[in-house]
């Protein structure tokens, strides 16, 4: 069964073509600055290599047009015609309190999606395009929605509410709901199978760090706490997001920078974490590359970027009443061997051992980087978001619940 899996973000649509029967991608690739100058669609070859094509992309419509043309292409494709995609596979931002697992597309459905614009502005509306031009474009084929939301529904009301007035969450629905959740949720179960130990029973720790990260702790295969919250602003230290800080920094800024919402959004969402500490860069490698050149400040970002982390994972194990497996993933927890050896270091109060000489040479591999006799397990497990996601479509189009 070929599953078609859809990532549209605000000005790019990433996919990948996936046989769930063996697991197999047969093509993946990505639509970058539609709407804007210097568009163009890129995809990877047989052999490995990148093609990329220019052309003025000027909506999502086009974008996924030239997706699906591509797939078909005599020359690069792999698919004689439309009719050899089974379904397509959405990943949309933001589900609220509407969506607690992935689902079958139809006009409830879509109606519920558009509720949760005010919350995801940015993200739903594009989410929404994508299942749009799937409809026009390929009419009949089933689509599932696949919830970044949905693995942290079943958060305690004591984890995800806040204490502000509670007619604000019975007006407006504020509360936390966290993210990255198809990641946090296929890594842990991988994690599990990779080990040899049940799902159902253990308490697991992920830690999705990239340019966006978030950490989630799991009991039981449920997700109790995750550190994003009402919007992926929360938590973390990010590459252009701030993570925590206190409100009443925000009130203080605005009033001394006369700033209006849209700014201060744009502030703490584009101009903040990483970037905004080092004045360099939101890119681990370009920081890396500085703090060797001796810049003090990108020296001050790496640190608070690994406190936070480190924080993170003493808190959640206070909440699961210990910890047996951390998850390394995401772009940096997969490839940053340093940063992932300095918060284990942090870890030594738990039996946290790293092996330092299988540490250093995992990059984007599942990986065992926890010694011997190391109490808790440390492994490192790429992401695969959209496997994931190819599963639960395969599953719900053919009558079954996910995993």
């Amino acid at each position: 069964m070929n599953i078609l899996v859809l990532n549209c973000g605000s000005s790019s649509v990433k996919y990948k073509l996936i046989n769930v029967d063996d697991k197999k991608t047969l093509a993946e690739g990505g639509v970058e600055k539609i709407g804007i100058p210097g568009s163009f669609l890129k995809f990877r070859l047989p052999d490995g290599s990148k093609k990329v094509i220019d052309e003025v992309i000027p909506d999502h419509r086009k974008a996924i047009m030239d997706i699906l043309n591509i797939l078909t292409d005599p020359t690069y494709g792999c698919i004689s015609s439309f009719k050899e995609i089974d379904a397509v596979g959405h990943r949309v931002v933001h589900g609220g309190e509407k969506f607690n697992k992935s689902v079958l597309i139809n006009d409830e459905v879509i109606e519920k999606i558009k509720e949760c614009y005010d919350v995801a502005p940015l993200h739903n509306p594009v989410n929404m395009a994508g299942i749009d031009a799937i409809t026009e474009l390929m009419p009949g084929v089933p689509q599932v929605a696949v919830f970044d939301t949905a693995f942290h529904q079943t958060m305690p009301a004591e984890a995800y509410m806040y204490a502000l007035p509670y007619e604000l969450y019975t007006k407006y629905g504020v509360r936390r709901f966290g993210f990255h959740g198809t990641s946090h949720r296929y890594v842990a179960r991988r994690v599990c199978d990779f080990l040899g130990v049940p799902y159902e029973n253990q308490r697991i720790i992920t830690c999705h760090i990239g340019n966006g990260g978030s950490i989630t702790a799991v009991k039981d295969g449920k997700s109790i706490d995750t550190s994003m919250g009402l919007t992926p602003v929360e938590g973390l230290m990010m590459g252009t997001r701030v993570g925590d800080v206190d409100p009443g920094a925000l009130t203080f800024i605005m009033d001394k920078e006369h700033l209006d919402t849209k700014q201060l959004s744009n502030l703490i969402n584009k101009k903040s974490g990483v970037l905004g500490i080092s004045g360099i860069s939101s890119d681990m490698r370009d920081i890396d590359a500085a703090i060797a050149e001796g810049n003090e400040r990108a020296k001050l970002a790496l640190d608070m970027y690994i406190y936070r982390i480190i924080k993170y994972i003493g808190a959640y194990t206070a909440v699961l009443n210990g910890v047996d497996i951390i998850v390394f993933t995401g772009g940096v927890g997969e490839n940053q061997q340093p940063l992932r050896k300095a918060v284990c270091e942090h870890l030594s109060y738990l039996g946290v051992k790293i092996d330092d000489a299988v540490n250093a040479s995992s990059r984007g591999e599942e990986k065992v980087i926890s010694a011997a006799d190391s109490k808790v397990k440390v492994v490192v497990i790429p992401t695969d978001e959209e496997l994931m996601i190819a599963r639960d479509t395969e599953a719900i189009v053919n009558g079954r619940q996910p995993e």
